[in-house]
C-alpha cells in the first residue's frame, strides 16, 4: 500500500513564497518538463503568473525536500504495513507530519533495530510487570516483582531493571512527547563551549569560546559555525544545556515525561515509575534529543551561511564592467616578481612579462620602463591591479610611472585576485593557454575580471571566489547547488555575445551546459559567426527543446536579424514585428527611440499566446535592446599615503570598496593590506536589520576609521554620518569584533591572540 500527499505540495510551497497554488503548480508542470528557473522567470510570466527567479529557486529547493518527504512517508507506511501494525490512526497521523524528523518520531517505535534491553526483557516474560506498574499506581513494584522470578530473572533487581528497560523504550519512543520535549529545548536550550583541557595554546584562534556560553535559539549562523568547527578540531567541547540552574526536585522536562503517563510521585508505584522517567531523561532523551538540536542547529547556521554566501557571489557577478578597453593585469609578488599581462579589448592576450621591482632585485626603473612600454605599444586603457600581498607597493610604483607619462593615462584599478589561482591551475586554463606559464596566467584573468567579471569569474568553481564565510564547513552538495543557481541566474540576466562567448560562459546559459557549449564553439569555429539565432538548429546534438530555453538570452550584434540582438525570444518574433509595424518603421530605426514606444498601447497587442507581462517586456526591450542590468562602472580612490594599517588614525575619511557582506556587517578594502569592518551597528544612522539593506559586495563607499589595532590586525570603521564610536542600541559579540580583519591577500596569517571566529572566519574566507 503506499499513501501519497503529492497533492498539498503545491499548496505548502505557495504559502511559503507568497504566491497561489496553481501558480505553483504551473510552476511545477514546467520544472518536470525540463524548463530552467532563468527561462520561467523570464518568457513564462503569463504561465506563473509572474513568479520571479528568487520565487522560484525557492520553489525548487523545496520541492526537492518535500518530495523527499513523500517518498519517506510512503517507504515508513509500507513497512509499518508489513508488520502488520499500520492503523487508521497511525496512518492519520503520519499523513499529517510536515517534516522529515516529525515523520522519523512517529517511526521510531517501528524502526527495525537491533536487540535492545527492552526486547530481551519482554523475551524474559517482563512485559506483563511493566504493564502492571504503569496501569495501576497502587501496586508495590517490589512486591508485585517477585511474581515474575524466573531462571533468566534470578532477583527482585533484575527483574525491576527489566521493566524499567521497556518503559524507558515505551517513553522514549512517543512521538507526541518527543515533539513537545524537542520544542521545550529548542526554545529554552543553551549552547554551552568549554576549552578541552590541555588545548589552550593550540587552539588559540578559538580562545572567544574557551568559556562561552548562549542560547541556542538565538546562536548566529558564524558563532555556531565556529564553535562547531573547533569542536571538529578538537580543541572545543561543545553541549546543550537545559535548565541548568534549576534546583527543584523535579526538572520540568522530566515533568512533561511524568505528566504525559499521568505519574504524580505519590504512591509507591509512581516513585519508582519517577525514577523511571529521571533515568529516561538522562540516558535516553537527553542525549537524543541534543543530537537532535546540534544537528538543526548546523543546518539553521548552514542555510544562512550559504545565504549569505550566494547573495555575495550574485553581487561580485552582477559587478559593474570595465568594457571592451586594452587592459593589462598586474598579479603583484615580491620575491617572486610581478607577473604581467596585456589583452586586448576582446579579452585576447596580447603580451605577457615578469618583473621585479621589489627585494631582492629592486628594479623599479626597469619595471617602470617595461610597463610604460607595454602600455605604449598596447594602447592600454586599463590597469588592474591584484588586490593580494604587494598589492599596494605595485599601485604605489604604477601611480609615479603614470605622472611620467603624457595624457591620456590609464585608468589603475584595485582588483580582487580571489580565485585567480585556482583559475590558473584548471583545466580550463589549460585549455586557453597551453604553452603559457601557470603563474602568467593569474594576471590574464586579473586584467579579464576588470573588463567583464561576470565572463572571467565564471570559470572559477563559485566557492573557490571568496566572498562566503565557513564555505569550506557547510554541506558541499547544497552549497554547490546553491551557488550553481546563482551563476546561473546572473549570468542570463546579462545574456552573453553567441559569437565571442567562452565555453565557460555558454555553458552556463538556459538549456546548455558544457557539452553543448563545446558543440557551439566547435560549430562557430568551423563555419564562422552565427548570423542569426535560427542557425544555433544547426549545431549537433541542439535540438528544438535546448534552442527554446538558450535562444532568448544568446545575443548577436549586427546580424540579419535586428531582434537577435535583444532578449526578445525567437517564439515572439511575430508580436515584436507587429508592434514595430503599428509604429510604421523599420526595426532598427524603432530601437532606441523610446519615446514612439512609450506612446503604444501594450493591450493592443495581447493575444492567446503572449499576455500584458511579455507585451510589456518586449516594448521594453525594443527601447534598450540587449540592455545590461549591471551598474556602470567606478572605482574607489584610494588615499594616497594610506598603504599599512599603521597609516591608519581615527576619524580618517576614506573611500573603499566592499569585497563581502556578512551577518553582522560588512568588509571593506581601504588599500592597506587588510579589510576593515563596518559592524552592522556603524552601517546607518538608523537600524540595520540586515546589512545587505545598506550595501552590497563591489559597492564603492565611503567610511571613517573609528578604531585602529595593529597588534592585532583589527580595523573598526563607520559609515554613520555622526562619526560612529557608539554602537548603539545593539552591542557588538566580542567574536564580532575579533573578525574585523580578513587579509585580502592568498595566504593571511592569522595572530595567535585573534579571537576564535575572527581566526576561523579569515581562515575560510581567505583567498584560494
Amino acid at each position: 500500500m503506499t499513501v501519497t500527499n503529492t497533492a498539498s505540495i503545491p499548496r505548502l510551497i505557495a504559502a511559503e513564497i507568497n504566491a497561489r497554488p496553481d501558480q505553483v503548480n504551473a510552476a511545477i508542470e514546467l520544472l518536470d518538463g525540463g524548463a530552467t528557473v532563468p527561462f520561467i522567470a523570464r518568457y513564462r510570466k503569463e504561465v506563473t503568473g509572474g513568479l520571479d527567479d528568487t520565487q522560484l529557486r525557492t520553489l525548487d529547493e523545496r520541492l526537492i525536500y518535500l518530495r523527499e518527504l513523500e517518498a519517506r512517508r510512503d517507504t515508513i507506511i509500507n513497512e509499518i504495513q508489513s508488520q502488520g501494525k499500520l492503523t487508521p490512526e497511525l496512518e492519520g497521523k503520519i499523513t499529517a507530519a510536515i517534516t522529515k524528523a516529525e515523520l522519523e518520531d512517529i517511526y521510531l517505535p517501528y524502526k527495525p533495530k537491533r536487540r535492545t534491553k527492552a526486547e530481551i526483557a519482554r523475551e524474559r516474560g517482563l512485559g506483563p510487570l511493566a504493564e502492571a506498574i504503569i496501569s495501576d499506581r497502587r501496586t508495590i513494584p517490589l512486591e508485585i516483582a517477585k511474581n515474575f522470578l524466573t531462571s533468566d530473572v534470578a532477583d527482585v533487581k533484575a527483574a525491576l531493571d527489566g521493566a524499567r528497560d521497556i518503559l524507558v523504550e515505551k517513553f522514549s519512543e512517543n512521538a507526541d512527547l518527543i515533539g513537545r520535549l524537542r520544542n521545550y529545548m529548542k526554545d529554552r536550550a543553551v549552547l554551552r563551549a568549554k576549552v578541552v583541557d590541555g588545548k589552550q595554546e593550540a587552539g588559540a584562534k578559538f580562545s572567544d569560546y574557551f568559556n562561552h556560553f548562549e542560547r541556542w535559539a538565538t546562536t548566529p549562523s558564524h558563532r555556531a559555525l565556529a564553535m562547531l568547527r573547533g569542536r571538529n578540531e578538537e580543541v572545543l567541547s561543545l553541549d546543550i544545556e537545559i535548565d541548568a540552574d534549576d534546583t527543584s526536585a523535579i526538572k520540568p522536562v522530566e515533568r512533561m515525561i511524568a505528566e504525559a503517563y499521568s505519574i504524580s510521585g505519590n504512591g509507591a508505584a509512581d516513585t519508582w515509575l519517577m525514577d523511571v522517567v529521571r533515568w529516561t531523561w538522562r540516558i535516553r532523551l537527553s542525549l537524543n534529543l541534543s543530537v537532535d538540536l546540534m544537528t538543526a542547529l548546523r543546518e539553521r547556521s548552514e542555510e544562512e551561511a550559504i545565504r549569505v554566501f550566494a547573495r555575495n557571489l550574485k553581487d561580485l557577478l552582477l559587478a559593474a564592467p570595465a568594457g571592451s578597453r586594452a587592459t593589462m593585469g598586474l598579479d603583484p609578488g615580491i620575491r617572486t616578481g610581478v607577473k604581467v599581462a596585456v589583452i586586448d579589448g576582446t579579452g585576447k592576450l596580447l603580451d605577457t612579462t615578469t618583473v621585479y621591482p621589489f627585494p631582492p632585485r629592486n628594479d623599479v626603473r626597469g619595471t617602470q620602463a617595461e610597463l610604460a612600454r607595454l602600455v605604449t605599444k598596447h594602447k592600454v586603457e586599463l590597469i588592474a591591479i591584484g588586490n593580494g600581498t604587494g598589492s599596494r607597493e605595485t599601485e604605489k610604483l604604477v601611480a609615479d610611472m603614470l605622472g611620467d607619462m603624457p595624457a591620456p593615462k590609464p585608468l589603475k584599478v584595485i582588483v580582487s585576485e580571489a580565485g585567480a589561482s585556482v583559475y590558473s591551475a584548471s583545466a580550463t586554463a589549460a585549455a586557453e593557454f597551453p604553452t603559457l606559464d601557470v603563474s602568467l596566467r593569474g594576471a590574464v584573468s586579473i586584467a579579464r575580471r576588470l573588463q567583464d567579471p561576470l565572463a572571467e569569474l565564471v570559470k572559477i568553481e563559485p566557492k573557490s571566489i571568496g566572498v562566503g564565510q565557513y564555505q569550506h564547513d557547510v554541506d558541499q552538495y547544497r552549497l554547490a547547488r546553491s551557488l550553481e543557481g546563482v551563476v546561473e541566474d546572473a549570468v542570463n540576466a546579462v545574456g552573453v555575445d553567441l559569437n565571442t562567448a567562452s565555453a565557460s560562459l555558454l555553458a552556463r546559459i538556459s538549456g546548455l551546459g558544457a557539452s553543448l557549449a563545446e558543440a557551439i564553439i566547435a560549430h562557430r569555429d568551423q563555419t564562422g559567426p552565427f548570423k542569426t539565432r535560427r542557425e544555433l538548429l544547426k549545431v549537433a546534438r541542439l535540438g528544438p527543446r535546448a534552442f527554446e530555453q538558450c535562444a532568448g538570452f544568446l545575443r548577436i550584434s549586427d546580424g540579419s536579424e535586428p531582434l537577435d540582438a535583444s532578449a526578445v525570444h525567437p517564439e515572439a518574433y511575430g508580436v515584436a514585428k507587429k508592434i514595430v509595424s503599428a509604429c510604421g518603421r523599420d526595426v532598427r530605426s524603432l530601437m532606441n527611440d523610446s519615446t514612439a514606444l512609450k506612446a503604444l498601447d501594450p493591450r493592443v497587442f495581447v493575444d492567446e499566446r503572449f499576455g500584458l507581462p511579455t507585451i510589456r517586456d518586449i516594448i521594453a526591450e525594443l527601447e534598450k535592446p540587449g540592455r545590461d542590468p549591471r551598474p556602470e562602472f567606478k572605482t574607489a580612490a584610494f588615499a594616497d599615503g594610506i598603504d599599512n594599517i599603521k597609516d591608519l588614525k581615527p576619524g580618517m575619511l576614506l573611500e573603499g570598496t566592499v569585497t563581502n557582506v556578512a551577518a553582522f556587517g560588512a568588509f571593506v578594502d581601504i588599500g592597506v593590506h587588510q579589510d576593515g569592518l563596518v559592524h552592522l551597528s556603524q552601517l546607518a544612522d538608523r537600524f540595520v536589520k540586515d546589512a545587505h539593506e545598506i550595501v552590497k559586495a563591489g559597492d564603492v563607499v565611503k567610511v571613517r576609521v573609528v578604531d585602529v589595532d595593529p597588534k592585532r590586525n583589527r580595523i573598526s570603521l563607520t559609515m554613520r554620518k555622526d562619526g560612529g564610536g557608539n554602537e548603539g542600541p545593539r552591542k557588538p559579540h566580542s567574536s564580532d569584533n575579533a573578525s574585523q580583519l580578513r587579509k585580502p591577500s592568498p595566504k593571511p596569517q592569522i595572530p595567535a591572540s585573534q579571537g576564535a571566529f575572527g581566526a576561523a572566519l579569515a581562515d575560510a574566507m581567505r583567498k584560494k
